[in-house]
């Protein structure tokens, strides 16, 4: 029309280009700002807990080489989903983190018939912190003294004894469902909101035994518990005189180990998961966070981003078998 300005089909060319260059810089030069304003990390079980140990031990010094706060907020239930879930509809640009176990995202698909958010696709993993392994322990008034007795004992006493766990499909409880399948044994599950009150039962002798994350190592220490048995391929340091479960009951392979680690949302721009990938393995590196968690009985786990996905389809290869074998369902 006469009077109206057009643009030339270059020139729309040019426009749209850098309209397309624009936009892919963007993620870029938010990098480059980041981070401006505080951090928050959601944690998906309650305080006490090692994932909440595990993230106030990451986020002091986290705070300091980033020069912004990180808050720590528990958000726990439905092992694990409700805080992934804020996680996985928060923006994605790496002002707002997750720490969970592995559970959340090689676990969970396979126990929950529909889930709020698809782990693999709404989140994003960040950095793996430990490698935990879970500690067969029992009250003491259990009349064992050894992990073979235990195992003799629950066969003798079918539906007798309770187990406590940090809920369904929680690595202690399907560490717990890997034995009694190994052994062709039975005992009443007792699920709980987290490690700590399950603990708590233990130490009073509500429950009989569990295969605790590391937090009741301090009890067993003072002879409030008694550990039997280490549930990884490997012996503890901290109890080096202490079987693993396979070399104290001939199950060959028990594995119930699992990776504690930080996610964010997906879509959050590379270069902000490369430079907190980098500032949480230097954390990692350092002999305090070494201790701390060795404390708990696991070891620190520094990783890539792109390891630390490829560890979690391996566990939901090995434990999708056990889930499907054992029925289990989540919360």
């Amino acid at each position: 029309m006469p009077g109206i300005p057009t643009l030339s089909r270059l020139s729309r060319r040019t426009l749209l280009a850098a309209l397309l260059a624009t936009a892919g810089a963007l993620p870029v030069a938010q990098a480059q700002g980041y981070p401006n304003k505080p951090l928050k990390v959601i944690v998906t079980f309650p305080p006490g807990g090692v994932a909440d140990v595990l993230a106030r031990m990451v986020a002091a010094p986290l705070q300091d080489a980033l020069g912004q706060p990180v808050v720590v907020e528990n958000r726990a239930g439905s092992g694990g989903n409700i805080g992934g879930d804020v996680v996985a509809k928060s923006p994605a640009d790496g002002y707002t983190l997750l720490m969970s176990s592995g559970g959340l995202v090689s676990v969970n698909p396979h126990i929950y018939d529909k889930m709020p958010f698809d782990p693999t696709k709404n989140l994003t993993p960040v950095a793996s912190v430990a490698r935990v392994a879970v500690f067969l322990v029992v009250k003491p008034a259990l009349p064992v003294a050894n992990a073979r007795e235990f195992v003799s004992y629950l066969k003798a006493n079918p539906g007798k004894l309770s187990y406590g766990t940090p809920g369904n499909g929680s690595s202690p409880h399907l560490a717990t469902e890997m034995l009694k399948s190994m052994t062709s044994t039975f005992a009443v599950h007792v699920p709980y909101r987290g490690a700590a009150p399950a603990l708590n039962d233990l130490l009073a002798g509500q429950i009989d035994f569990a295969f605790d994350p590391g937090i009741a190592l301090p009890h067993v220490r003072a002879n409030r518990l008694k550990l039997l048995a280490i549930g990884s391929p490997k012996r503890s340091p901290l109890f080096p005189d202490v079987p693993t479960v396979d070399e104290a009951t001939g199950l060959k392979g028990f594995d119930a180990d699992s990776y504690f680690g930080f996610y964010a949302p997906a879509g959050t721009p590379p270069a902000v998961i490369t430079r907190l990938n980098t500032e949480i393995n230097k954390i990692l590196g350092s002999q305090s966070a070494k201790d701390r968690i060795a404390a708990l009985g696991g070891e620190a786990a520094a990783m890539s981003p792109q390891a630390f996905a490829a560890k979690a389809t391996d566990d939901s290869r090995r434990f999708g078998a056990l889930i499907r074998e054992r029925g289990i369902k989540g919360d």
